[in-house]
């Protein structure tokens, strides 16, 4: 098993969250909600308004989003869903415990804590993304008013 971090479109509430819940795709629990220890740029950029988190540690904000403990065959589905390794690369990343709420004990966090998992952040990106709007949690709701296009709906 192991520890992801998501931040946009597979966040509870959000339009691919169904995709962590189905069971065909491998399992995910929801273990706790984090942020990044580090500050990174969170854009919404390319025509379909996707969420990106820029891997440039240092600027930005410190990203809020949920760790999830996932199999082997759930991290599989999540490397081609982010298109790994073109679009996204699935790398480490330290994050602060917000809100542990995994049941298992021997894993429990408190607040404040730290600890790693993975997360899809991408190192190809447009140049002008650097100087795009950034966020430090993504909505696709949200104040931004760019309508987030699904895989299924685009071209």
């Amino acid at each position: 098993m192991a520890r992801v971090f998501v931040y946009g479109t597979l966040k509870r509430g959000q339009p691919n969250y169904y995709r962590m819940l189905d069971v065909a795709n491998g399992k995910a629990k929801f273990l706790a909600s984090a942020c990044t220890a580090q500050k990174h740029p969170l854009v919404i950029a390319g025509k379909h308004n996707i969420p990106f988190l820029l891997n440039v540690p240092g600027q930005g904000h410190r990203i809020k989003g949920e760790i999830y403990k996932v199999d082997e065959k759930m991290l599989k589905f999540l490397d081609e869903f982010e298109s790994v390794p073109t679009l996204y690369q699935r790398t480490e990343v330290k994050l602060e415990v917000e809100e542990w709420v995994g049941e298992e004990e021997k894993e429990k966090m408190a607040s404040g804590s730290i600890t790693e998992a993975f997360i899809y952040s991408t190192t190809s990106y447009e140049a002008d993304w650097l100087s795009l709007r950034r966020y430090d949690s993504y909505d696709s709701k949200g104040d931004h008013g760019l309508e987030y296009h699904t895989k299924e709906a685009r071209d």
